[in-house]
């Protein structure tokens, strides 16, 4: 493996960070996107919990709505709706604040991952690059600017060479493409459970609102 790398010229280096860049993301967003690191169990039975209390006018102190906040991403949705409960907003003043905490859970959501479809886009453009080079040195090598012929195996065997850029390339985007494409959907049901939950804790702390009125 080691030779292909340096027989295949200075062209696969760029290749052989970007994969390693894409595997790093593709691990790091598996484990982040999981279930129970956005939205655990315990961060949702504390913000129902939470809720009751102050739909039975009982008092929540900051202490506990910091608490809630620190214990899943979905935990910033959820402390946002009490903070405003608890300090007598407005549910349109309520609305207003979590439209602001969702767009920075929506881009952590999404973070990397448009790193990882640029991996996939430009992968095998890299690839593609590397070959040309690879080429233009081949037959410059051979002889064809000055004129004199090379032997044919030993250009069929460079040819060879410089296409293993191009080879490398598409084995990098394949599966950085399928794994966007996976993460993205991971991200986007997420996204859905933390919007069924929020909507779900807000109709619990203002349950007289309508979005009519």
């Amino acid at each position: 493996m080691y030779s292909i790398l340096l027989s295949a010229g200075w062209p696969i280096w760029p290749l052989l960070i970007i994969s390693i860049v894409g595997l790093a993301i593709v691990i790091e967003r598996a484990w982040y996107l999981r279930q129970i690191q956005v939205i655990p169990k315990s961060c949702l039975e504390s913000a129902f919990s939470l809720a009751n209390q102050l739909f039975n006018g009982k008092p929540v102190n900051e202490q506990e709505i910091q608490d809630l906040k620190q214990s899943g991403l979905a935990g910033s949705l959820f402390a946002c709706l009490l903070k405003e409960k608890t300090a007598g907003s407005t549910a349109d003043t309520a609305l207003e604040e979590l439209q602001v905490t969702a767009q920075t859970v929506w881009l952590k959501l999404e973070r990397y991952l448009g790193a990882l479809a640029t991996i996939a886009t430009v992968a095998p453009l890299l690839g593609l690059f590397g070959t040309v080079v690879g080429m233009i040195e081949i037959f410059g090598s051979q002889g064809a600017i000055s004129g004199s012929a090379g032997s044919p195996q030993q250009l069929a065997h460079g040819i060879s060479v410089a296409l293993y850029n191009t080879a490398f390339g598409l084995l990098i985007a394949i599966p950085a493409l399928a794994a966007w494409r996976g993460l993205k959907a991971m991200a986007n049901q997420r996204q859905r459970e933390c919007e069924e939950f929020t909507r779900q804790l807000f109709k619990k702390l203002y349950p007289t609102y309508s979005a009519n009125s």
